[in-house]
């Protein structure tokens, strides 16, 4: 008999949560802003993975989106606020560090079901887990260069591993390569591909799989754990100093704008004009 326990979906939060014989889903709900991880949004995962980390009734850990995306990575203008450099350097630094080392250090078997379109920290993060699953509709795209920063999430060395230097210099790189669900797992970068209506229900029997033979935490690639902690704290010194570089303010002063996001777009416009002053106390 299936027991069903602690579920919680309630329409305005932003992260659903379902515990179902040892799975615990959370389903990142903020569809109207693509699921992008704001301060509010990776809140919420934090405080879940606190929880589910130890929990008893968790063991297996499943992460998805509300449709249309999975998640369209970390929201800079939700998250980014102005101040001394120093600090705002150094909350850069904090928060992607932090944001990586609450997949790195979960204790229990991680699967990623990826229902949609994954930008960013969402596609790097997703391959420091157990597996990654996804359906016809999923998208993988980690456009850094193309915004003028360094890779994060361990991405540096982790995606050679699960797809070749070829692959992963693809989509680091310049070229901006953004692989369909079938082009991903033909590369590599996931191990599952399943239809959208079936998706979670496809997750499941792998996370009951794991359970069933005792899967414990691991990392895909021969990749370590201390070895992938000491490249998220490199790269969340270089991706700190490539934001607040004029390269990198200016795209994002000019994206906002096309998209008439006025308040965030003169935030960038802020910083960006008082850059030659505020850059000397770095």
């Amino acid at each position: 008999m299936t027991e069903k326990t602690k579920k919680t979906s309630p329409a305005t939060s932003p992260l659903l949560k379902d515990n179902s014989d040892g799975v615990t889903t959370l389903t990142m709900n903020t569809p109207a802003r693509l699921n992008g991880w704001t301060m509010q949004m990776m809140d919420a995962l934090k405080e879940a993975f606190l929880i589910a980390a130890g929990d008893a009734e968790t063991r297996v850990l499943v992460l998805t989106g509300a449709d249309p995306y999975f998640c369209a990575g970390v929201n800079l203008a939700a998250t980014l606020r102005l101040g001394h450099p120093r600090k705002l350097h150094a909350m850069i630094v904090e928060h992607n560090r932090a944001l990586f080392d609450m997949f790195l250090d979960f204790p229990k078997p991680i699967l990623i079901a990826v229902n949609g379109p994954a930008i960013g920290a969402s596609v790097t993060s997703a391959t420091l887990c157990n597996g990654i699953i996804a359906s016809e509709k999923a998208t993988f795209s980690t456009p850094f260069a193309a915004l003028g920063v360094t890779p994060e999430g361990c991405s540096s060395i982790h995606f050679a591993r699960l797809m070749g230097e070829v692959n992963a210099n693809r989509m680091l790189g310049s070229e901006g390569w953004k692989p369909t669900a079938e082009e991903a797992l033909e590369a590599g970068l996931i191990q599952w591909l399943a239809p959208h209506d079936t998706l979670l229900e496809e997750a499941q029997k792998i996370a009951r799989d794991w359970i069933d033979s005792q899967a414990t935490r691991t990392f895909r690639g021969g990749s370590i754990l201390d070895e992938l902690k000491a490249v998220n704290a490199s790269e969340s010194q270089a991706l700190a100093d490539a934001f607040l570089s004029t390269p990198f303010i200016k795209a994002q002063f000019t994206f906002l704008w096309s998209k008439k996001k006025w308040g965030p777009a003169a935030m960038f416009l802020s910083m960006l004009i008082t850059r030659p002053l505020w850059s000397r106390f770095l």
